[in-house]
């Protein structure tokens, strides 16, 4: 089961830290992804980490601007969003599938509930 959680208002510019928390046994089993869909688009993929936090992905479009970091102690992967800019406004997703993250949605098994976060100009 995922979690994710953080979302909110901010004006362009600005951060937010969004957190997945995982449950299960196997959760360090899981690489996680990160998935935007902005209003009246398709779910896309912002990022992803690998099982062992030691592998990260990003799409182009959030580099140098976007950071994944997960704390397998505590079953928990952070989306750090810097310089946020009104097109990163949408729902936020946490996906999870074994071992590594993948850039296409079908390919995960669980997802969170997702997150709101609001971007103005």
């Amino acid at each position: 089961q995922l979690q994710a959680s953080g979302g909110g208002l901010v004006q362009a510019g600005g951060s937010l830290r969004l957190s997945c928390a995982a449950s299960g046994r196997t959760a360090s089993h899981y690489g996680l992804g990160w998935f935007h869909q902005a209003p009246g688009k398709e779910r896309e993929f912002v990022g992803g980490v690998s099982f062992s936090g030691g592998t990260t992905y990003y799409a182009d479009s959030v580099k140098g601007r976007f950071t994944i970091a997960r704390d397998n102690a505590k079953n928990t992967v952070y989306l750090q969003m810097n310089s946020l800019k009104p097109e990163d406004t949408g729902v936020y997703y946490c996906a999870a599938r074994l071992w590594e993250a993948t850039p296409t949605p079908g390919m995960y098994a669980y997802w969170g509930q997702g997150t709101q976060v609001t971007v103005s100009s």
